[in-house]
């Protein structure tokens, strides 16, 4: 069993922390101060297409100082892109010998921001395609599952054994978990697929299924996939696919299909008044674009818009 540290207890950690402690791990979890009220009994509760599950934490804080003397196997980040410098900034110092880090967030930078502050061979990319809604604090419902969470080293640094064992460690606790040495790629297609759903759900108020049946709306993601592709030509990413045409195709085939009912979080960003992660999804490909002198026009408007309707009256 694994000494386990969830930070951020939103959808995905929520779930995570649940899912862990129910297979008899020891896990914590650390939220802001603000959010330790909602959690006082310690209790957090998944349902949805995996099962229902309730299960009780062995601590949630909001102090760094309270876990000092914990030596953590795993911690797990998923608090929103927007804020993984300053989580990883706050917890550095728990990321002892022995312990990996596993970001799990949305987006591109999180492993560039991460790694400033712990040793690249500590740190872990997760890509994350299971959708979950919060109900309330310390109560998800997990909606949608596209594919496993896949789990590597970007680098390729570190032992495998161990980030084996991670993996093992998630599946068996009943996540859908696998190991990827390529994860970098990995991640690059939910940046595709996260960038062409999610702020055009949340602007139009649509589901993805609703997005993929209007042709109108098919031609805008279809605009912002091939830019993404563009944008990282041009950079020297690569990508699992060849071409936009192949992605395109996979995209509607393979990742809408089981997805169609889901809502981007984003979406439910926008409804609450929440700051959004556009910064870590289009505004991040724009960015890109710029430090080479490429402007992905469709991605710097749809963030534009998004960037609008955040703003608070």
């Amino acid at each position: 069993m694994k000494r386990v540290l969830v930070i951020g207890l939103g959808a995905v950690g929520t779930v995570f922390a649940t899912f862990l402690k129910g297979a008899g791990n020891t896990v914590y979890a650390l939220v802001k101060d603000s959010q330790t009220k909602h959690f006082s009994d310690g209790k957090v509760r998944v349902d949805g297409i995996w099962g229902e599950y309730v299960t009780q934490l062995d601590g949630i804080f909001s102090k760094v100082e309270s876990l000092s003397n914990i030596n953590f196997d795993l911690i797990i980040l998923s608090v929103k892109s927007y804020d993984t410098e300053d989580a990883v900034k706050f917890v550095k110092e728990l990321v002892k010998e022995g312990t990996l880090l596993l970001l799990t967030q949305n987006g591109y930078g999180n492993y560039e921001r991460a790694v400033e502050y712990v040793p690249k061979e500590r740190v872990l990319l997760g890509r994350v395609i299971f959708g979950a809604k919060v109900n309330h604090p310390g109560y998800v419902t997990v909606t949608v599952n596209a594919d496993d969470v896949r789990i590597g080293q970007p680098e390729c640094l570190g032992e495998e054994k161990d980030i084996l064992e991670t993996v093992c460690t998630i599946k068996h606790a009943g996540i859908p978990a696998s190991y990827s040495r390529n994860v970098y790629k990995i991640l690059w297609d939910k940046i595709l697929y996260n960038c062409a759903l999610n702020p055009l759900g949340a602007i139009l108020e649509k589901t993805y299924g609703e997005l993929a049946d209007n042709q109108d709306t098919v031609a805008i993601m279809n605009s912002i996939i091939r830019e993404i592709f563009q944008v990282c030509r041009l950079k020297g990413i690569e990508l699992n696919f060849k071409t936009p045409e192949d992605y395109i195709d996979h995209f509607y085939t393979k990742l809408i299909p089981p997805t169609r009912q889901h809502y981007p979080s984003m979406y439910y960003d926008l409804k609450s008044g929440r700051k959004t992660e556009i910064e870590a999804l289009n505004g991040a490909v724009v960015e890109l674009g710029r430090s080479v002198g490429y402007i992905p026009i469709v991605n710097l408007t749809i963030s534009t818009i998004i960037r609008g309707k955040s703003i608070k009256v």
